[in-house]
């Protein structure tokens, strides 16, 4: 149903020394893989992997189907390759996509309400001597009210180890996926929330400029998702079209997880009034690892692409127009003044004359 993920985490907690916590930090985060634990002077090490038994002989995570009110029954093997007794606490937790789009599960002290509340080791913890391994069965109890579909979380050990000098708890943690489909109605769901664009023009009135398009991509469903996408830009009634280039696929999103996209759209035309669209598709894994593609979601909205330098010199020449306009008929109206006061001055002239002659 899912790709695998044994990934170590690590965490770092500070105890007397706040300021000693960046020199250990370094070392903390680099346990992010799927090898073995190793600890800071390097003897203490282990590894965990799925027992071999009716669900299969080499699997790289869990994953079931399991009816509301239906128990699973499963285990996990631990090996020491360190060289002396290994204590390590056993617990469950839910799942989160990071930031960076991995997978990650919650910290102990963080309350699990999917499969780290349904996940029961039948222990604690665990004390396993040097080239040691030991079977840590566990119970997958899901309840009856439980919701249909996908549910994610894991199955971690846990290694706590403190630094006196350094003034801090580093939390070492090696863990499995479980991954949890409950029967009935699968809604599988995407919705694209938030669309806008942006647009960043040049001074140069008849050059294209830049377009920002982003949007959030929310798992609205019950089905683990992923998706293709693709964008494009707009001017009005469909003109001037700009696909964007390629798209990212968003993470596998949980249900219920949301995902931002910002999408750089380069060689717009400021056509005054831009249109983003967006099309997404999700992406459906079934249980035997097989992707299928479901109904396109798609999405527009719009936004100001004024180029300002053309309407600023447009408003320059319309001023001058009509500011030449306007002389124009000052013009004209001064001719047509001193044209009627030459014809009066001509006319009063003439009566002038002619009554000095009658007389």
């Amino acid at each position: 149903m899912h790709a695998p993920v044994t990934r170590l985490t690590t965490t770092v907690r500070a105890l007397v020394r706040p300021a000693a916590l960046a020199l250990l930090l370094a070392f903390a985060i680099t346990g992010l893989s799927g090898g073995p634990a190793r600890a800071a002077d390097g003897d203490v090490t282990w590894t965990v992997r799925t027992a071999a038994n009716g669900y299969g002989d080499d699997r790289s995570s869990y994953s079931y189907d399991v009816n509301p009110g239906n128990q699973v029954k499963d285990a996990m093997v631990v090996a020491n390759h360190g060289k002396s007794p290994l204590r390590l606490a056993l617990y469950a937790a839910d799942g989160y996509t990071t930031g960076t789009g991995q997978l990650d599960l919650l910290t102990r002290d963080r309350k699990s309400v999917g499969i780290g509340a349904w996940v029961h080791a039948d222990r604690d913890s665990v004390v396993i001597g040097p080239g040691k391994t030991a079977q840590i069965p566990f119970t997958v109890s899901v309840p009856s009210n439980a919701t249909p579909g996908d549910h994610v979380g894991g199955i971690l050990t846990s290694l706590k180890q403190s630094d006196d000098a350094a003034g801090i708890n580093v939390d070492r943690r090696l863990g499995i996926r479980v991954s949890l489909r409950v029967s009935g109605a699968l809604k599988p769901r995407f919705a694209i929330e938030d669309l806008k664009v942006d647009y960043s023009g040049s001074v140069n009135p008849f050059a294209k400029g830049d377009a920002t398009v982003t949007y959030t991509v929310h798992n609205t469903g019950n089905a683990t998702l992923s998706g293709s996408q693709a964008a494009s830009v707009t001017g009005p009634f469909g003109w001037l079209r700009t696909e964007a280039g390629r798209i990212a696929a968003p993470p596998q999103l949980l249900p219920g997880e949301s995902w931002k996209v910002k999408v750089p759209v380069h060689g717009v035309a400021p056509a005054v009034n831009l249109a983003a669209n967006v099309t997404l598709t999700p992406l459906l894994t079934d249980a035997s690892g097989t992707t299928t593609p479901l109904q396109p979601v798609r999405a527009t909205a719009h936004g100001w692409a004024v180029p300002w330098t053309l309407l600023a010199l447009v408003l320059v020449v319309i001023a001058a127009a009509v500011g030449g306009l306007i002389l124009a008929r000052r013009t004209r109206a001064r001719r047509k003044v001193r044209e009627d006061a030459r014809v009066q001055s001509a006319v009063e002239q003439a009566l002038r004359d002619r009554t000095t002659q009658e007389s």
